[in-house]
């Protein structure tokens, strides 16, 4: 994606080898992908997940293909963060029409990750 070190060689001195050592620990990881194709791809079925690695580069296609379901993590914190896509959606608040399944999706998956970390026990809600 990044024409193999002309634009920056992020991808050769950082990306790449994450890419080998997730490898390395059995994880079926392949990359780094074009941005601009690698959702179209994902939606076909290609890949389980995409790690973009910046909050537009993974947002803007992840809402224009599912809003309602679209979860974000961000890594690399101390503690396990969760976001449902649309965000806050203050407008709607209190006004009895939100729909709370991106929400509870976003809770979900932040229970399973706090479970998967080291020296984490299991929460259930």
């Amino acid at each position: 994606a990044g024409e193999g070190g002309l634009f920056g060689d992020e991808e050769i001195r950082i990306i790449r080898p994450a890419i080998e050592a997730a490898r390395a620990e059995g994880i079926d990881a392949s990359g780094p992908w074009p941005g601009d194709t690698v959702f179209m791809q994902a939606r076909k079925g290609r890949f389980d997940i995409v790690v973009a690695q910046y909050h537009d580069q993974g947002l803007i296609p992840v809402k224009y293909m599912g809003l309602d379901h679209g979860v974000n993590v961000t890594l690399g914190l101390p503690f396990v963060r969760t976001s449902p896509d649309h965000g806050t959606a203050f407008d709607i608040a209190g006004s009895g029409v939100a729909d709370p399944s991106s929400l509870e999706t976003a809770f979900d998956y932040a229970l399973r990750l706090k479970a998967s970390l080291p020296n984490q026990k299991a929460v259930t809600p």
